[in-house]
């Protein structure tokens, strides 16, 4: 389907224990924006079944039935924002075709960083012919570019699936400022496409740069915000506050994330389901970091636990076991698949409408 012609057309620092991915009773809580469904987030729109952050990937999510389309946004030299999480361009994943203009000193573009090239420059990729050799049944969408923001809004009201959230990232490298427009662009582009959309009420911006979230809270308090983290992010038990955090100091708050993001008054919190990263709760070695304990008492202070990013069924059983409210998964049809053995009510299919072009 050529995607780009049909848009046209259309003080917490008690109670704090090890714990375990062991099934636990979650609080009888009901977090701000919870609306008791089983949140099933499509990471970059299910990277583990289309190339990552193209339309056909959020089609493709629509089609297997999620709950949220999780999306991450960098800026262009000339302010414009464009779907995609790298904030290099990797020859992994888009391919050059040819310059903007006749001898432009900036070709190739694949290397670069998306906040050194224009716009045109980043549109003239192609980001959908390549896959990823992790994720063997990733399927391609040759010719695709880094959509923007609007246009993934109008892919999803061409489904007519307005039930449909988005779960948005600003991808703000405070580790390494000088790689990334600062926050206060991504706040302020991000806030203007969503306005422009009327999508407030269906969106939440998730960061783990916490100053940004700060900065949504003060500009549209409406809009969700999500703390996204690691414990390396936190810096507890290093001297000074981490650059990730907002301007607080994790040591003050015993080095626990639910305390010190219940302080800031985000609505959610979404850590790394354990360490490592990429493995499962059947691995030897790997360590839980979301707990029951850390569901209860984020529910307690009226927050959701969405944790990321996982992707195999054991651990998947494991954090419901815990209570989480919802999980970001490269793979939706697997996580659908362990709500099914849960009886949890699942996410609508979307299609098109008939009549609609598939070009």
């Amino acid at each position: 389907m050529n995607y780009a012609k049909l848009l046209t057309a259309a003080a917490m620092c008690t109670g704090l224990a090890l714990g375990t991915s062991l099934p636990a009773q979650a609080a009888d809580t009901n977090p701000k924006g919870a609306d008791n469904h089983f949140d099933l987030q499509a990471h970059r729109g299910g990277l583990g079944l289309t190339v990552e952050s193209t339309l056909p990937a959020f089609a493709k999510a629509l089609e297997t039935g999620v709950t949220t389309l999780e999306l991450d946004l960098q800026i262009t030299k000339d302010g414009r924002e464009v779907v995609t999480h790298d904030r290099k361009i990797s020859d992994k994943k888009c391919a050059d075709t040819a310059p903007v203009t006749p001898g432009d000193p900036q070709f190739p573009y694949v290397g670069k960083y998306i906040k050194d090239l224009t716009f045109d420059q980043v549109r003239s990729l192609d980001c959908g012919s390549l896959t990823l050799s992790q994720f063997p049944g990733q399927q391609s969408a040759p010719g695709e570019k880094m959509p923007t923001l609007a246009e993934v809004f109008a892919l999803v009201d061409s489904y007519r699936a307005s039930q449909v959230k988005f779960n948005i990232e600003t991808k703000v490298e405070a580790g390494a400022p000088e790689q990334t427009a600062p926050r206060e662009q991504f706040v302020a582009v991000a806030l203007k496409e969503i306005k422009a959309a009327n999508m407030q009420p269906r969106v939440s911006i998730q960061s783990f740069d916490w100053g940004a979230l700060r900065l949504v809270q003060d500009l549209d308090p409406q809009i969700r915000t999500v703390a996204l983290t690691n414990k390396d992010f936190l810096q507890a038990g290093k001297p000074g506050s981490s650059p990730w955090l907002g301007g607080i100091d994790a040591d003050d708050f015993g080095g626990d994330l639910v305390a010190a993001a219940s302080h800031l008054g985000f609505d959610a919190i979404s850590p790394v389901h354990g360490t490592p990263q990429n493995g499962t709760v059947v691995d030897p070695g790997y360590t839980p970091y979301v707990t029951a304990d850390m569901v209860n008492r984020a529910h307690e202070a009226g927050m959701q636990v969405i944790p990321w990013t996982v992707d195999d069924k054991p651990t998947m059983r494991a954090l419901i076991d815990t209570g989480v409210d919802g999980i970001i998964t490269d793979y939706p049809d697997r996580l659908r698949d362990v709500m099914a053995e849960y009886s949890m009510k699942l996410p609508q299919q979307f299609s098109l409408e008939p009549g609609a072009a598939r070009l």
